[in-house]
């Protein structure tokens, strides 16, 4: 299948769910010639997780259109955060305050505002990164009262040997619990569940892209 038949395809599955979902589609590793079809079908919305790999690869387009619209879905290093609110829109994975100060002060800096998830590691996890459930509510308050960051709602990657509907449904009650509208959740394996426990944007790359060769 070609990659606007992928689109569809996934396309048509979040409908027949939601008609509020926002599709990150996630072009990690891919080239600006490989995602081309899908800029040109209209699509806006895309992922990446490297910041130099965006920034050679985004820049010169953004400039020509402004419409599009980068989603950091990867973790930040401190040294990279100027770069990132130079040419992202929204960050997905928001999970420190000295995250949180940096990318307070290069918001001032360059007169920008971004669009926040926090990331939360729902399932505890030793080796993942994100705020501690137990911490979030701290978190929140700091980037909410403290910055003044833009903070859409919360994000979270469920372990992968494990079924995700436990972990959907405890990060759609924390975020109720802020009365955040957002949710960030659910990839190519489980973007229907997430949708279904209240994700309204989902972060979809190997089924749409085709699997990675890095």
């Amino acid at each position: 299948m070609s990659l606007i038949d992928n689109y569809k395809l996934i396309q048509s599955k979040i409908n027949a769910l939601s008609s509020k979902v926002t599709l990150v589609a996630v072009s990690k590793t891919f080239s600006l010639n490989h995602i081309k079809p899908l800029i040109d079908f209209g699509h806006l919305d895309y992922g990446e997780n490297k910041v130099q790999e965006a920034v050679q690869k985004w820049t010169d387009l953004l400039i020509l259109r402004n419409d599009l619209k980068l989603h950091m879905v990867g973790n930040v290093q401190t040294n990279k955060v100027e770069q990132v609110v130079k040419i992202f829109s929204y960050v997905h994975s928001l999970d420190s305050e000295k995250l949180a100060d940096k990318f307070s002060a290069f918001q001032s800096k360059l007169n920008k505002q971004l669009k926040y998830f926090i990331q939360v590691n729902i399932g505890n996890e030793n080796q993942k990164k994100g705020i501690d459930v137990s911490l979030v509510p701290e978190f929140v308050k700091y980037c909410q009262k403290n910055l003044n960051l833009n903070i859409l709602g919360l994000m979270c990657i469920p372990p992968v040997n494990s079924s995700p509907e436990i972990f959907f449904s405890k990060l759609r009650e924390l975020n109720d619990s802020f009365n955040f509208k957002d949710l960030s959740m659910g990839m190519s394996s489980d973007f229907e569940t997430a949708i279904k426990y209240g994700a309204n944007y989902v972060r979809i790359g190997s089924s749409l892209f085709g699997d990675r060769t890095k």
